[in-house]
């Protein structure tokens, strides 16, 4: 069985992953904010470090979002000559 404490940081990522695929990238900081920001108070210290590396990872990450099947970033469609 494992430790409530790696179950809740798992859940913890689980909302940044879901906010990250749901949301535009602007909305997804501020819940991930909001995550972080609950998150202290219930995640031990290095539970949380692991957990902030994450949230920084995904924040990082380019947005895509698909359109009827076309990948669209914020620098255009792909595949597209400028």
């Amino acid at each position: 069985m494992e430790p409530i404490s790696e179950i809740l940081l798992e859940a913890c990522k689980e909302l940044i992953s879901d906010a990250k695929a749901g949301c535009i990238d602007i909305v997804f900081k501020e819940i991930c904010l909001d995550i972080l920001f609950k998150a202290r108070h219930i995640l031990s210290e290095e539970d949380f470090k692991k957990l902030l590396a994450y949230a920084s990872e995904k924040v990082q990450e380019k947005a895509q979002i698909e359109i009827k099947g076309v990948m669209v970033s914020p620098k255009g469609f792909y595949g597209s000559t400028p």
